[in-house]
């Protein structure tokens, strides 16, 4: 390793015991993406651990997450607040760095604790996805900062609250903050065997309600109209719809409806989930959800209606996203470690950030695996592994020459423009 990086990278061996304490103190706070008062109190200890960085914060609210819930109303939910952090807006290089603070686990989940598998090996929720991200940001950014490179880089934080059910409230904010950057090192989980995300699907979550005519099962069962039966003639349909478009996968995740077995259904709800390749795609598969819908609402006493909507774009990989994977690549090779790109059908706030014009990495977190699961697991030599990479990657690019930093400005004049265009 080049002598200039060498000092300030060992820097963060020390510091392993600390980043392992603190994965472990905020994986067993509960933050479940709907459990606002869960994700505010990982919110407040992330700016407590955040705190000798010297940043400004701003604890910033966002809007409400609107739900369809399984009584057919739309429910609105209020999400935790985001926080964020902003150093040296001034300085010549601005970088995006991002986290979240919420898991998948609701607070009704078993999953709650932290557990050992082996000596090197930490089961517990959020391990990786992505609360040891978050110890891997703040390590990187403190051996920089303590560097003699540290004036030439700007940078701007946002722990948002909301990314594992698609970021709904925080969209906005990441819109926003593009505008005023030129890269972005998002800390989601590597790939398990520690390499990259490259291309990534986009997304989209749908809810559908079915209303029908509610009768007795026996009586008079030729008077109602079943919501259930009709809902699942609109999901086998919705399913079929599968294999007819490369790269689009169509997921139905949950179904409910009905009060009893003696009364006809007048009311179901379902939600589901769609992955694509291309933005084009959104429009073939809307078409073909309307077109089962319309035959739907052709049914005497029944009404289908779809909410919901694509929130994600694909993740489509630039000349400048290659440059920054290629960089990073050699970060990796001066640390031991041989890193690539892999496209994945997983998506994440990298998606929300390429999709404003930022090149972004979006997997310099945590090694680990199984994540989404009870059996979410954390490689603990890689929080310091993982953190000198990224404090590496941000030496680099203090120090790279004035093309990386004049091809940087002149995307984020344009994004600027666009902006005040589109307003």
């Amino acid at each position: 390793m080049p002598s200039q990086f060498h000092k300030w990278l060992d820097w963060i061996d020390g510091e392993y015991e600390q980043m392992l304490s603190s994965t472990i103190t905020l994986a067993e706070i509960n933050s479940g993406s709907l459990n606002r008062e869960g994700v505010n109190h990982v919110g407040a200890k992330v700016v407590d651990l955040f705190s000798p960085l010297d940043a400004e914060v701003k604890i910033q609210p966002v809007p409400h997450y609107n739900r369809l819930n399984s009584l057919g109303d739309l429910e609105e939910i209020k999400l935790g607040d985001a926080v964020l952090l902003s150093k040296r807006p001034h300085a010549p290089l601005q970088i995006f760095l991002c986290a979240h603070l919420d898991t998948v686990f609701a607070t009704d989940h078993p999953f709650q604790k932290v557990s050992w598998l082996d000596s090197e090996t930490l089961n517990g929720p959020g391990v990786t996805d992505l609360k040891g991200g978050i110890l891997v940001m703040l390590k990187a950014l403190q051996a920089f900062e303590r560097s003699p490179w540290a004036e030439k880089i700007g940078w701007k934080i946002l722990f948002n609250p909301d990314e594992e059910i698609g970021s709904p409230g925080s969209a906005d904010l990441i819109r926003s903050m593009a505008t005023q950057v030129d890269l972005g090192l998002i800390y989601e989980p590597s790939l398990p065997d520690g390499n990259l995300a490259g291309a990534r699907k986009g997304s989209g979550n749908f809810g559908v309600l079915v209303r029908g005519r509610s009768a007795h099962a026996g009586r008079e069962h030729h008077l109602g109209r079943n919501a259930i039966r009709a809902m699942c003639d609109f999901i086998s349909a919705l399913d079929n719809l599968n294999g007819h478009r490369q790269g689009v996968t169509i997921n139905p995740g949950t179904i409910s409806g009905g009060s009893s077995v003696n009364a006809v259904p007048d009311t179901c709800v379902a939600h589901f989930n769609i992955r694509l390749e291309h933005p084009g795609d959104e429009g073939w598969c809307l078409d073909r959800i309307n077109d089962l819908i319309a035959e739907i609402n052709t049914r005497d006493g029944l009404h289908i209606k779809l909410h919901g909507g694509f929130g994600r774009k694909p993740k489509i990989l630039t000349k400048e996203n290659l440059r920054l994977f290629e960089l990073t690549r050699e970060c990796g090779m001066e640390l031991g470690t041989y890193l690539s790109w892999h496209a994945t059908g997983g998506c994440c706030d990298g998606n929300n950030l390429a999709a404003a014009g930022v090149p972004n990495i979006d997997t310099l977190g945590v090694k680990g695996g199984k994540i989404h699961s009870s059996d979410e697991y954390l490689n603990v030599k890689s929080l310091t592994e993982r953190a000198k990479l990224s404090a590496l990657l941000l030496m680099k690019l203090a120090t790279s020459d004035t093309n990386w930093l004049t091809d940087a400005s002149e995307h984020k004049s344009n994004r600027c423009n666009n902006k005040e265009t589109n307003e």
